[in-house]
């Protein structure tokens, strides 16, 4: 059997897959198959350097790879918004964030307040005054909740929905420009991570966000 060297490997690279799941989790093959593409290293394509020729050896030590990633997610949501900012220029959805309130209603039949606040992962506050934004400028409805008269519901209205179907294609636009020259196997691979970081951090944000640095470290 020709492959026999490969087939090999497969099952190695799979033991080790299935040593990293907790529990009885099942392997799914969209998973694996972008847990295999994460392996596939960074390749020869040209970066650029992000720190400055003043920077001394002691710097270069303290800079590891998960410290520029964390830099780098920064810079890449930044150049995020620099393109959305574009397609809303004409909207009377002015932000991101009123954008992905309004995509996240649209799932929904009604939310409450709160609930559709903790599924942006944000503060009450800042999540207050986006629902503000988007009640005034009718995009979004208010109601109470039958269920629970202290709560109050929302739900995207006719006007959000067609405010939404406007800005759509130019969302597709940024999607792709964003992907930028990435393979097919390396969208897949950054998906599955993005995925697998968002489940890890997501349950951070609603169930241990009272822990200090040093306990979520070592949890």
């Amino acid at each position: 059997m020709k492959n026999t060297a490969l087939l090999i490997e497969l099952i190695q690279h799979l033991d080790a897959y299935e040593s990293k799941q907790s529990g009885d989790q099942l392997t799914s093959l969209n998973d694996f198959t972008g847990y295999l593409n994460a392996l596939g290293g960074e390749g020869s394509a040209p970066m650029r350097k992000i720190e400055g020729e003043l920077e001394t050896d002691s710097q270069k030590e303290k800079r590891t790879a998960p410290n520029n990633i964390s830099i780098l997610l920064v810079l890449m949501y930044r150049y995020v918004r620099i393109y959305i900012k574009k397609v809303l220029k004409d909207s009377p959805i002015q932000t991101a964030d009123e954008f992905s309130f309004l995509i996240t209603l649209m799932t929904y039949e009604s939310m409450t307040k709160t609930e559709l606040i903790c599924n942006q992962v944000m503060e009450k506050t800042s999540g207050t005054e986006i629902i503000k934004r988007l009640l005034k400028q009718g995009l979004i409805r208010e109601f109470a909740d039958p269920d629970d008269r202290r709560s109050v519901r929302v739900a995207i209205t006719g006007k959000g929905r067609q405010e939404l179907s406007a800005i759509f294609p130019g969302m597709n636009v940024v999607a792709k420009i964003v992907l930028g020259d990435l393979s097919q196997p390396e969208i897949k691979a950054l998906y599955y991570l993005l995925k697998k970081l968002d489940f890890y951090h997501n349950d951070i944000f609603q169930n241990k966000r009272g822990r200090s640095l040093e306990e979520l470290v070592s949890q």
